[in-house]
């Protein structure tokens, strides 16, 4: 348990460095524990470093060679293979009947992956060759447990809703990724490619009904654009040429309002080079109408 305590721990101050995601190079390559190197991911999605007993971490790949899927609050993470006894997935099986804590890595690219941590395997499926996989709060790893009936209900509700809370960022993380792979990393109205100075925007909310999160529901804008696009100081039309409101033009503001935001009235935005992941004229469209009611 001492190397899943210090594993846990190395990853919070690695999530706290990279918040948009892990490098994979950094996790394949660990920390080191009482001068043994700790992997935290293989190339196997159940993964098993030599230092532990149990597995450590499972992975995830969207559209992979498994089926993994969010079902309700839980993730159905997918057998390795079709061997209900495989090593990889009898050492799961123990981990669940255990209560032992694993971390997860969702690929959100080749190269980089979110984590939740801890993760505990929950249910164990043979028919469907399935473990079902709830996320509960780092902060109850070190908080004593009460009675073990009211600790295994308490531990069920937190656990659906901080698998809930993981899902919502999952989601959000993905189509930030898509969205800005889609714009080539770079913002959609001023062409800035610092990845860390860009946003997903949403043009139709994603608190609204029709607020789903594809790439023709994004824009790729920098801070200044994404906040000017929320808040009626500018629009793209459904012919993609960007309007800025009259009053904003009419002002005088020093250089950042001019170049920011007057000189690119009327110019095409950048757009993706794939046809399906340009922004959705109706949705421009609806946006230009709050836009021009809103001046």
């Amino acid at each position: 348990m001492r190397i899943r305590l210090a594993a846990f721990d190395w990853l919070t101050e690695q999530i706290e460095r990279h918040p948009d995601g892990l490098p994979r190079a950094r996790l394949a390559e660990g920390f080191v524990f009482e001068r043994q190197r700790v992997p935290l991911i293989g190339p196997q999605g159940i993964f098993k470093p030599k230092a532990c007993e149990l597995p450590l971490s499972i992975t995830t790949i969207p559209n992979g060679p498994y089926s993994d899927a969010m079902v309700g609050p839980l993730l159905r993470y997918s057998y390795r293979g079709t061997d209900a006894l495989h090593p990889d997935n009898v050492g799961l099986r123990l981990a669940m009947r255990r209560h032992v804590p694993l971390a997860l890595f969702y690929r959100m690219r080749p190269s980089l992956y979110l984590c939740a941590r801890p993760v505990y395997v929950v249910g164990d499926d043979p028919a469907r060759l399935t473990f079902d996989v709830a996320v509960d709060d780092v902060a109850q790893l070190n908080e004593p447990s009460g009675t073990p009936a009211a600790s295994e209900d308490r531990a069920a509700i937190r656990r659906e809703y901080v698998t809930a809370s993981f899902r919502r960022r999952l989601h959000q993380q993905a189509f930030r990724e898509q969205v800005l792979s889609a714009y080539r990393d770079q913002c959609a109205l001023c062409r800035l490619r610092h990845r860390e100075l860009l946003d997903a925007a949403h043009i139709t909310a994603d608190s609204e009904l029709e607020g789903e999160p594809k790439v023709s529901n994004g824009l790729a804008l920098c801070k200044l654009h994404h906040a000017a696009f929320d808040n009626f100081f500018l629009t793209v039309r459904p012919d993609y040429r960007i309007e800025v409101k009259r009053s904003i033009l009419a002002e005088s503001d020093g250089p950042m309002l001019l170049v920011g935001l007057k000189q690119i009235h009327g110019q095409l935005i950048q757009l993706p080079r794939a046809v399906s992941d340009r922004p959705d004229r109706e949705r421009l469209e609806r946006h230009f109408e709050r836009f021009t009611r809103a001046s």
